[in-house]
């Protein structure tokens, strides 16, 4: 992978805090040529720096009020038992991050749902039905104090 330059860290912060932004826009807050950023933002594209575009949603506006911190241990680490749950897990659109972790859990999940008892839903019909899993410790987030979508450049 490429590393960012310093010249485009300016485009690269601009761009995250607005990626609807012209071209013509982009190329000023940046302080380069209009030619100059879109060749920089081709390449930064083609050298997966740039991952893709999208709109960031509010949870809350969109029904999704419960949020959870999932620790999960495994009891067995064979490969085909871990191969079975990453898996399963990737294809399960309230889990919106999973880590492999160090400490006293394998797996941290973050997890959004309309409410409790979807999220009993989650556990029940599937996270419990999952091969390998010894320990599952949910940890109720109350607030959010902090959320960010930008790297810190």
């Amino acid at each position: 992978m490429t590393l960012v330059r310093d010249s485009d860290r300016a485009l690269l912060r601009t761009l995250q805090k607005d990626g609807r932004m012209s071209n013509q826009d982009l190329s000023a807050a940046a302080a380069m040529s209009t030619s100059a950023c879109w060749r920089r933002m081709k390449a930064l594209e083609e050298d997966g720096v740039i991952e893709r575009y999208a709109a960031i949603l509010n949870a809350d506006a969109c029904g999704l009020t419960f949020h959870a911190i999932v620790h999960i241990t495994l009891s067995r680490h064979r490969a085909e038992f871990v191969e079975e749950f990453l898996n399963a897990i990737v294809e399960r659109s309230e889990v919106m991050d999973c880590f492999a972790i160090t400490g006293d859990a394998d797996y941290f999940l973050r997890v959004c749902c309309t409410d409790l008892d979807a999220y009993n839903a989650f556990l029940e019909h599937f996270l419990f039905k999952l091969n390998g899993v010894a320990n599952i410790k949910t940890h109720l987030v109350l607030r959010r104090i902090k959320q960010s979508t930008q790297l810190p450049l």
